[in-house]
């Protein structure tokens, strides 16, 4: 990845450093009103409709809705636009009546794992546990990563440099301020991301109108826009599954579930913020299509940056600089603030801890937080990075959640029916290079598969890892 260097580099250093700075100084001056753990939990059950809808829409459209539609898009066409923008809000529309739901049974819920805790059984409580912070910090090191690519590309910056900034910055304030904080500091990121974004879409509509049409695309690439395109189709419905399944095990909603005033709240907001991220993830996504019809050597993780900043306009680079930090440090600070509170509430049932576990999710996090920054001055592929975390959730969506709309369940069961899936799933999964997976490449030659199989292995991992849980349903152990 080369840099355009539009941004020196003392520049982006200095920004992001004004940018985060601020960030703690207003989060900081906030949490003071607000104090004690219900608060740093569930923000004392007490938020209103539009502090909420802000805060979902916020914290759902981190960094990586930058850069994973558009690259998403340059290989699965107009299919994985449409299956990550319906994969991103479904989450929301579900939560819509499991949340209300789940408030009216477990009214003093404060985790999803303590739910399931309470409903299915400690083996399937730790499991999830495990699922849900594996994920978690997958999802923090590919917003970091996305973050720090960004102002690479910008400017040079090394990797390690943004990094460092980033999640040092995020620590201090969500740490200290729990999700009051993390609420607060959404609701001015969401003011910000609307306002860049309605610019970034108008200039790019404005100055690049004869290329944002589907014939130009036609033109240049119809395979993107096929009915008959396979792989439209895997693509389209291998995002869905996969975006929609890892944001139901996100602690960040279902804290935000919880801090609704009412049931009533929750509904509205939910709704709102399902119509609203439809169509940014869409346009996102779509502006790969047209970046990647203009140009087919482009590096996919910025193919939106690539056509936003065609001609390397300076305002245009500052604004994108902005819209790159304030979205990683909204989902930055709420993925903290979803992994401590999940330690907090359930780690005296994992973790025999003599001392304070506020103290102790702290330091977890502080360690998490090394690991995060040591990944991310890597610079491996967002995109993979989360295709990867989706996978270990896919396998247990369909068996954990059903069971809420179930009187009985067989916790032995659903236990095994997920391990099944997960191994099925990960048998498949691809390679980095998307080439090759265990069984298909390194158990079986490639030569002795049919293509449309060794062409679809993302799509049939997800599809196994989601659909073959379900198979173990009935079956006895």
């Amino acid at each position: 990845m080369e840099s355009i260097n539009i941004i020196s580099k003392f520049s982006a250093i200095s920004l992001t450093l004004l940018i985060s700075i601020f960030f703690i100084l207003v989060g900081i001056y906030y949490s003071k009103k607000f104090t004690g753990l219900n608060n740093y939990l569930v923000a004392n059950r007490s938020i209103g409709t539009f502090s909420l809808t802000t805060s979902l829409v916020a914290s759902a459209l981190g960094a990586w809705v930058l850069f994973g539609p558009a690259s998403a898009a340059t290989w699965g066409g107009i299919g994985a636009v449409i299956g990550y923008s319906l994969g991103a809000a479904f989450p929301l529309f579900v939560l819509i009546d499991l949340g209300q739901k789940l408030r009216e049974k477990y009214p003093e819920g404060k985790t999803l794992t303590e739910i399931i805790k309470l409903k299915l059984g400690n083996s399937l409580f730790k499991l999830t546990l495990c699922l849900s912070i594996f994920y978690m910090t997958i999802f923090l090191i590919a917003e970091v990563t996305a973050v720090s690519t960004l102002i690479k590309y910008l400017s040079g910056t090394e990797l390690s440099i943004s990094a460092f900034i980033i999640i040092t910055t995020s620590l201090i304030y969500t740490l200290y301020g729990g999700l009051r904080v993390s609420i607060f500091t959404d609701n001015i990121q969401f003011l910000i991301l609307f306002f860049l974004l309605l610019i970034s879409f108008s200039f790019l509509f404005y100055f690049n109108i004869s290329s944002f049409s589907i014939s130009f695309i036609k033109e240049n690439k119809p395979d993107l826009l096929s009915a008959k395109n396979f792989t439209n189709f895997t693509a389209g419905l291998t995002f869905f599954i996969a975006v929609a399944a890892t944001n139901l095990f996100h602690q960040g909603n279902w804290q935000r579930v919880y801090a609704a005033k009412s049931s009533l709240v929750l509904k509205k907001s939910l709704i709102i913020s399902f119509i609203i991220i439809i169509p940014i993830v869409f346009l996102l996504g779509y502006t790969g299509l047209i970046a990647v019809s203009k140009n087919s050597n482009i590096f996919p993780d910025l193919a939106f940056f690539t056509l936003l900043l065609e001609n390397q306009t300076i305002l245009l680079s500052v604004l994108t600089f902005f819209l790159g930090i304030s979205l990683t440090i909204s989902s930055i600070d709420t993925l903290i603030n979803a992994i401590s509170s999940v330690i907090v509430v359930d780690g005296n049932k994992v973790i025999k801890y003599k001392g304070d576990y506020l103290k102790l999710s702290k330091i977890i996090l502080i360690l998490l937080s090394i690991i995060t920054f040591t990944v991310a001055s890597k610079g491996l592929s967002i995109l993979y990075l989360f295709l990867l975390a989706d996978l270990f959730c896919c396998a247990a969506v369909a068996s954990i959640f059903f069971s809420f709309y179930k009187k009985s369940n067989d916790e032995r069961n659903i236990f095994i029916s997920i391990l099944a899936g997960l191994i099925g799933g990960l048998l498949f999964f691809p390679s980095p290079d998307f080439t090759k997976s265990i069984i298909i490449g390194v158990i079986f030659p490639i030569e002795y598969v049919p293509v449309f199989i060794s062409q679809s292995l993302l799509f049939l991992s997800f599809l196994i890892a989601t659909f073959l849980p379900v198979v173990f349903w009935k079956i006895k152990f």
